[in-house]
């Protein structure tokens, strides 16, 4: 049942390489935590994708570890902003054309500043949601960071501390 999703198209057209994979979708939890689980992948290999808006910058888009918590302040000094929150849930696909666990950092509505853990680099191979619930892209970190013309910095930290 894999579906060609915008993100699918885009990459497509950019003659990117990507796996398309679809897992089972469980709407009490959508957590990148249970997507690597579900996958049986390092939770170091999926990312998923918040929304923000800055206070200068409008809104801007982040993609970090799964595990991982925002890191407000760094992402601000990152994207050139003095100040930065997360959109409300209800903002969300208004802004983006894609619901809550399955907003993908490629294929947006409109093209916004996109800034990615540097943690990412470390990886191989990364997850990032496909635009749709249970559906998941697979491809290098080099490749998704070119076709979302991202920043890397440090924006994240460990949930544990």
């Amino acid at each position: 049942m894999s579906q060609k999703t915008n993100a699918a198209r885009i990459l497509d057209k950019a003659r990117i390489p990507y796996e398309l994979k679809n897992y089972p979708v469980d709407e009490s939890d959508l957590s990148a935590v249970t997507v690597a689980q579900k996958f049986g992948l390092a939770i170091e290999q999926v990312y998923k994708t918040l929304v923000a808006r800055g206070d200068k910058t409008g809104v801007i888009v982040a993609c970090i570890q799964g595990d991982h918590e925002l890191h407000l302040k760094g992402l601000a000094s990152l994207s050139g902003n003095k100040k930065v929150e997360i959109v409300s849930l209800k903002e969300v696909q208004p802004l983006t054309g894609y619901i809550r666990g399955g907003v993908s950092p490629i294929g947006m509505k409109k093209s916004y500043p996109v800034f990615f853990d540097q943690a990412i680099m470390n990886q191989e191979k990364v997850a990032v949601s496909a635009g749709l619930r249970g559906l998941q892209l697979f491809l290098s970190p080099k490749d998704l960071i070119s076709v979302t013309r991202a920043q890397l910095g440090n924006i994240s930290t460990s949930s544990e501390g």
